[in-house]
């Protein structure tokens, strides 16, 4: 690890001005950024400690949540609001690590999570386009048991490694931003990018933005969701494929439907088609198995993670049966 100066903000006026002082990182629990300090990937000049920042959930005037960039996964996944209204977001953060990790990671940190890819954090032998953009990427004939089977490209095949982010992608959930030019918000969807030509940007975070908070609205189907996590290993494992799925149905119809994906793309994978064609339809396994069909034929495996594909389809239907009761 390079030597580095730190400094804890009082406020985010202050780790704004800090960070513009010269090449820093914003740091919250550093459960993953400071792996990653260890291993060499990443040398910030500086890391700004944001770790005491407001840590708040409130409640918005329309019955939502405003959850505060510094708290805790621990908390978020106890909070009696997020148990209720937003299930599958207490599940995915359970699911994610341990107690430990839980509560030193902040929902900020969890959002920013770099990949898990093997060749990325193999500094010493192996080429990575992330790491080192034009160096290529071992993953594609390598050992790609974990990676992508959407969103890929010829440059990298990495997935995106957080639980939490599959919920808070289904749950349609806005990332607060602070920075240089002053407030904005951007959806969970679009605020993590695909690798194309450039896999070494991850986000459309600006020079010097900090993320503030994350901001979930009320629906009926949230409150009636679930988050299974498929994995080698019961604990302190990644996913294989994941599903957070919410539900409501009225009359017998499905009349809102919200299904996101983990461990099958370098960002939270947002099974829109699946959702087109389960609205207006009668709730069964039939519909299930023919929606995450649908969805998983625009699939690319690779040698390794072919099995992916029907893993996440019988998933998907499994998820959406235990939310109905449909047998599945």
């Amino acid at each position: 690890m390079r030597s580095f100066d730190y400094r804890r903000a009082a406020d985010r006026t202050e780790a704004l001005s800090i960070a513009g002082e010269g090449r820093a990182r914003y740091l919250g629990g550093g459960t993953n950024l400071v792996d990653l300090m260890r291993q060499n990937i990443e040398a910030p000049a500086a890391l700004v400690d944001v770790s005491r920042l407001p840590d708040s959930i409130e409640e918005t005037p329309t019955g939502g949540l405003i959850i505060g960039a510094a708290v805790s996964n621990s908390v978020v996944a106890v909070h009696p609001a997020v148990r209720t209204q937003y299930p599958m977001l207490s599940r995915a953060l359970l699911a994610g690590a341990s107690a430990q990790i839980r509560n030193m990671a902040t929902i900020g940190g969890n959002i920013l999570q770099r990949t898990r890819c093997a060749y990325f954090y193999d500094v010493a032998g192996s080429r990575c386009n992330k790491r080192e953009p034009g160096a290529g990427c071992d993953a594609i004939d390598g050992h790609n048991r974990y990676h992508a089977i959407f969103g890929a490209s010829e440059r990298c095949i990495a997935t995106h490694p957080s639980d939490m982010c599959v919920a808070l992608a289904a749950l349609d959930a806005t990332v607060h931003l602070l920075g240089p030019g002053g407030e904005r918000e951007v959806r969970l969807l679009d605020f993590h990018r695909l690798p194309g030509e450039h896999p070494e940007i991850e986000t459309v975070l600006r020079p010097g933005e900090l993320i503030t908070a994350i901001e979930l609205d009320p629906s009926a189907a949230a409150a009636n969701s679930r988050y299974r996590k498929v994995r080698d290993r019961s604990s302190y494992a990644f996913a294989l494929v994941s599903v957070a799925a919410g539900l409501e149905v009225v009359g017998g119809r499905i009349e809102d439907v919200r299904i996101a994906l983990g461990g099958v793309a370098a960002k939270p994978w947002r099974a829109v088609r699946a959702e087109g064609l389960l609205r207006g339809q009668a709730p069964t396994r039939a519909r299930f198995l023919e929606a995450a069909d649908a969805e998983l034929a625009a699939a690319k495996s690779f040698h390794g993670n072919a099995f992916k594909v029907e893993l996440a389809k019988r998933t998907v239907a499994a998820v959406l049966g235990e939310l109905t009761g449909a047998d599945a």
